[in-house]
């Protein structure tokens, strides 16, 4: 029985977000639709280290028991 009262109420709403100009702040909807202010972060520093091995796993080697 409220049903009518409702949707009365949701039109008229709707009605007046369709027609009404309203105070549309222009530069604050532009800075969220091409995400103003993100800044992407850093690539992280790449580091040369020489001492690096080439072989993953060659820290795990232990040469005192390549006698046996």
């Amino acid at each position: 029985m409220g049903r009518g009262r409702a949707k009365a109420k949701q039109t008229k709403v709707a009605r007046e977000l369709k027609y009404s100009s309203g105070n549309t702040d222009l530069t604050k909807l532009q800075a969220e639709l091409t995400g103003g202010g993100y800044h992407p972060p850093a690539a992280p520093a790449v580091v040369d280290d020489e001492d690096d091995d080439d072989d993953l796993y060659s820290k795990y080697i232990d040469d005192e028991d390549d006698d046996e």
